[in-house]
């Protein structure tokens, strides 16, 4: 069975696929949407218009700052893939090693030790791979 694409492509979905390619890379994207079959294509879809366009892309505040956000609430909630994912963007979207160390000994505060463990965990093992494109 062929997936289906959006029944309308809204212009939140437009501008969020175009943010979501430029902020997580397009092969990421790529791969999300060929590896999705009938049961999670539409998560990507949801993903791309409401996470992407409709927060992501509505302006109001820089996106340095939505991706210090975003990884401070992933942190928080203790979601290792998605912070492993979102450190990648960061670091190839400007966000600093510096920056990444003092946003997970801040969340160690609020969220306790065994956050923080993981999240250096995971913090560490991506920074260790080369810097890619």
């Amino acid at each position: 069975m062929a997936r289906k694409a959006p029944a309308k492509k809204s212009k939140a979905y437009t501008e969020g696929l175009k943010l979501r390619r430029r902020w997580m890379g397009g092969e990421y994207v790529d791969r999300a949407f060929r590896d999705a079959d009938d049961f999670t294509i539409d998560l990507q879809h949801y993903v791309t218009e409401h996470g992407w366009g409709a927060s992501w892309a509505r302006g109001g505040l820089p996106l340095k700052t939505r991706s210090i956000m975003s990884l401070a609430m992933i942190f928080a909630l203790n979601r290792p893939r998605e912070l492993e994912i979102h450190l990648r963007a960061a670091l190839r979207n400007g966000i600093t090693r510096a920056e990444i160390k003092e946003l997970l000994l801040h969340g160690a505060v609020y969220c306790g030790a065994p956050a923080a463990l993981d999240g250096f965990h995971v913090a560490k093992r991506v920074l260790a791979e080369p810097e890619r494109p």
